[in-house]
């Protein structure tokens, strides 16, 4: 029976998680320099279009459309047929056609975070290219063996509340894979790569805040006490982990910095996603205050010793973060807060769903891998991945574009 507040609460998550991609922009994009700022808010953009259309095509039919051998859904709900406006299967109190719009923000939001590792350097079409294969590839597939009725995952026991596996683990591993096969901008060595507009990064990182509580706390499917817990369990390590790296970076360099603070704030609700429904509020402050030192430790150090140029650090932040959601998750959870958990976390004695989290991180790794390479590979017999080098030279924006962020630009970046 449909819940005029349940249904009316979803649909504001919806429009909160579509926020995040423009947020996104902001954030990436005032990361980098001047010369590649349109191009980075671009990369985000175009994938609202190219994403929102595939989503009602095909995208929701794969992804949650009947079941293929646990691994991808079937075409029975192409073009959103027989999605309508009573309740579906997957939520009994608000019309399956709102489950289908809520979903389509993740699908939307996902491979735009795939876009921070390879900025300055990755031809346009190619990118386009890249994102409409790997949609079919790597995201599809992972959003119903997570969350899709017989899902591989979901069958074995691991729970993924809003996207540990699905959106943070598999993008930022394909972001990895994807810069190491460009190669590294050229001047890494010795070039200025400081960010170009810091307010841009501050307004894009808050912004991303107040969606992802759509993000996390619709992803209970109802106004109800778990949505007010995934709520406060992600509010709560968004702060922890902020303070947690604003720690870090008076320890490094006396001072705090508010880049710092705001991939803080970001690294605390990539870290809950995949638990926000599942562990206790106390938990929470535990995984945010330890996202931080993890993943500073990827991009400072892990990033360094092997010289990949993950450049907005997707992998260090959405990668990482995400695969330590997942863990801590299995550590953390317990049933008597979400029955969907089979079994209580680690923690608590009971070691089964601690099992299945760190399979199932393992299987999403391999799985983006792979999907990334078939992806990479498909798109190089179309046209190169890299720009020439005298477009990177001259900036992706007017080389790719046309355009310029700021028309008194001199170049000298």
């Amino acid at each position: 029976m449909i819940d005029t507040g349940n249904t009316a609460f979803i649909m504001i998550c919806a429009g909160l998680v579509f926020l995040m991609t423009p947020a996104l922009a902001f954030f990436y994009g005032g990361l980098v320099r001047r010369k590649n700022v349109i191009n980075t808010m671009m990369s985000s953009l175009f994938i609202i279009g190219l994403a929102s259309v595939l989503w009602v095509v095909v995208g929701y039919s794969l992804s949650f459309g009947g079941n293929f051998h646990g691994v991808i859904g079937t075409l029975k709900n192409a073009f959103l047929n027989g999605i309508g406006w009573e309740p579906g299967q997957y939520a009994d109190s608000i019309p399956a056609l709102v489950f289908a719009i809520f979903q389509m923000m993740f699908a939307i939001i996902t491979p735009a975070l795939i876009t921070g590792a390879v900025v300055g350097r990755m031809r346009f079409k190619a990118l386009f290219l890249f994102i409409l294969l790997w949609s079919f590839i790597v995201y599809y597939p992972m959003a119903h063996m997570v969350w899709g009725e017989g899902g591989f995952l979901a069958e074995i026991g691991s729970v993924d509340f809003a996207g540990g596996n699905v959106v943070h683990i598999s993008s930022g591993v394909s972001a990895l894979v994807l810069a190491l096969l460009l190669g590294k901008r050229k001047g890494t060595e010795t070039g200025n790569f400081l960010p170009h507009n810091i307010p841009f990064v501050v307004l894009g990182a808050c912004l991303l805040w107040f969606g992802w509580f759509g993000f996390n706390a619709g992803s209970a499917l109802a106004a109800d006490g778990l949505a007010a817990h995934a709520f406060i369990t992600s509010n709560t390590s968004a702060a922890t982990a902020m303070l947690s790296w604003m720690l870090i970076d008076v320890i490094r360099d006396g001072k705090p910095s508010i880049v710092g603070a705001s991939t803080g704030l970001v690294l605390g609700l990539v870290a809950i996603t995949p638990g926000a429904g599942f562990v206790p509020i106390w938990s929470s402050f535990i995984i945010g205050a330890l996202v931080s030192p993890i993943c500073y430790f990827a991009v400072s150090v892990i990033k360094e010793t092997f010289g990949y140029d993950d450049a907005l650090d997707a992998f260090g932040c959405h990668g990482i973060g995400g695969m330590w959601g997942g863990i801590a998750t299995g550590i953390f959870a317990q049933s008597s807060i979400n029955s969907v958990a089979r079994w209580d976390g680690l923690v608590f004695g009971d070691w089964h769903l601690f099992a299945a989290q760190v399979f199932s991180v393992v299987f999403t790794i391999v799985f983006a891998i792979v999907g990334t390479l078939i992806c990479a590979g498909i798109v190089k017999l179309i046209c190169p991945l890299r720009v020439s080098e005298r477009e990177e030279r001259i900036g992706m924006d007017e080389s790719a574009h046309g355009e310029r962020a700021y028309p008194t630009f001199t170049g000298l970046d």
